[in-house]
């Protein structure tokens, strides 16, 4: 019964983690159900401890996800108004980057350019030169660009961690 559950588990999250490309809660939603499955089943697969570890590195994916965007844009001279709307634009490019005929890819690209163009907006709307607003809006993108990677990553490790921990 074990290992029938944690190879479900370790399918439902696999999806989580595709999820985390088109900006879903993916990692969240590992802990969510690996959670429930705890609840759920009469023995211990995971223990409070190993939960509590898998959403801090889920808060930690989100963290990164966000600030890097923001982080890329100021590193790069840009203004706090461009910092902000930089990871605005990183949401609304990831979803319109979704429609995109080209599946995971279109919406790192969507996501990426929101990020470029939320930027060079709020450096223009803070009244930066326009050269000064694209290496901001450059390094918006690279940023934002690494913490969906990073998150990702993470994704991966708790999709690792959650289809090994109940036989440790």
């Amino acid at each position: 019964m074990i290992h029938l559950l944690t190879a479900a588990l370790a399918l439902v999250n696999l999806i989580f983690c595709v999820g985390i490309l088109f900006n879903l809660p993916g990692t969240w939603l590992m802990v969510l159900i690996a959670s429930l499955t705890e609840w759920w089943t009469e023995e211990e697969l995971f223990g409070a401890g190993f939960l509590l570890a898998a959403a801090g590195l889920a808060l930690l994916g989100e963290i990164l996800e966000f600030v890097l965007g923001a982080a890329g844009s100021r590193q790069s001279g840009g203004s706090r108004r461009g910092a902000v709307l930089a990871i605005v634009g990183g949401i609304f490019g990831a979803i319109a980057g979704t429609l995109l005929p080209v599946p995971i890819l279109g919406t790192l690209i969507g996501a990426s350019l929101g990020a470029f163009a939320g930027s060079i907006l709020g450096d223009a709307l803070a009244g930066r030169r326009l050269s000064a607003s694209i290496s901001a809006g450059r390094g918006a993108a690279l940023g934002r660009l690494w913490g969906t990677v990073s998150k990702l990553v993470i994704g991966v490790l708790l999709v690792l961690a959650i289809a090994i921990a109940p036989y440790t």
